[in-house]
């Protein structure tokens, strides 16, 4: 079997798809699937392509496919202090300040944060300066027991959200660090409900606060590193914290009128 081939049929396993589904849905016979897989036959790189489409395979194992197949890579990565990502990270950025006063980070594909609008501060205050510094990870930081835990009202459930997030992920996108992320965070005190919470949305209940989190991830990105980019936004999850918000947004215009 060859390097493209083997890799192929573990995503196909993954997404637990038939060759006869694969190849109805890349439009190319099981024959010639097949032959692929095995090594007997050697894709072209649109093909490779093609069939990463079908798989939902993310761009940074697409070119990891296409390098085992011999081909450069279709997909830039850029670094994110790089000039053609600026005008994307500025929006990003706007974006986190317009969702103020609710806390909101910008985080990379292992949940390193790699931007936070200043309601954030409500969560990292009071934990130990080790979580806090670069490189931050947002879920390190929640679940540590000198991090945010202490606080968190309904910890095993959300450890339970978290746990669960992450198998999900992982399997998405064959990514063993987050594998290693998850076993360091299960590894972590606090307990654990016996099945994945029920309810609409799962509440991060921190001190006298309740809010849900929303995840926005950009739409199409040609480049890995845009690819792997996400927004985490927490928003008021019953009218009690919406009221809160609402009066420290008050008092502090006020303030800084008064000033």
């Amino acid at each position: 079997m060859s390097d493209v081939g083997q890799l192929l049929r573990t995503w196909r396993d993954d997404r637990r798809m038939s060759q006869l589904d694969l190849s109805a849905r890349a439009g190319v016979s099981t024959r010639h699937l097949s032959f692929v897989e095995t090594g007997r036959s050697r894709p072209t790189s649109e093909m490779i392509l093609r069939l990463a489409e079908e798989l939902d395979v993310p761009l940074r194992a697409r070119n990891q496919l296409l390098l085992a197949g011999g081909y450069a890579p279709a997909y830039p990565e850029s670094d994110l202090d790089a000039t053609p990502l600026s005008t994307v990270l500025a929006a990003l950025r706007t974006v986190l300040t317009g969702h103020e006063p609710c806390p909101a980070v910008l985080v990379d594909q292992h949940w390193t944060m790699v931007d936070a609008n200043g309601a954030v501060a409500r969560f990292t205050a009071g934990c130990a300066p080790h979580l806090l510094e670069p490189p931050v990870n947002v879920l390190r930081l929640a679940l540590h027991p000198d991090g945010m835990a202490p606080r968190i009202a309904n910890l095993a459930e959300w450890r339970t959200h978290i746990l669960h997030r992450l198998d999900r992920q992982a399997a998405a996108t064959g990514d063993p660090v987050l594998r290693e992320l998850r076993a360091e965070l299960a590894g972590y005190p606090g307990g654990l409900m016996s099945t994945e919470p029920d309810g609409l949305v799962v509440p991060l209940r921190f001190e006298d606060l309740s809010f849900f989190s929303i995840t926005s991830v950009l739409g199409t990105p040609r480049d890995v590193t845009l690819s792997e980019l996400a927004i985490e936004a927490f928003l008021p999850a019953d009218p009690a914290t919406a009221d809160a918000l609402r009066r420290e947004v008050a008092g502090s215009v006020h303030g800084s009128r008064a000033g």
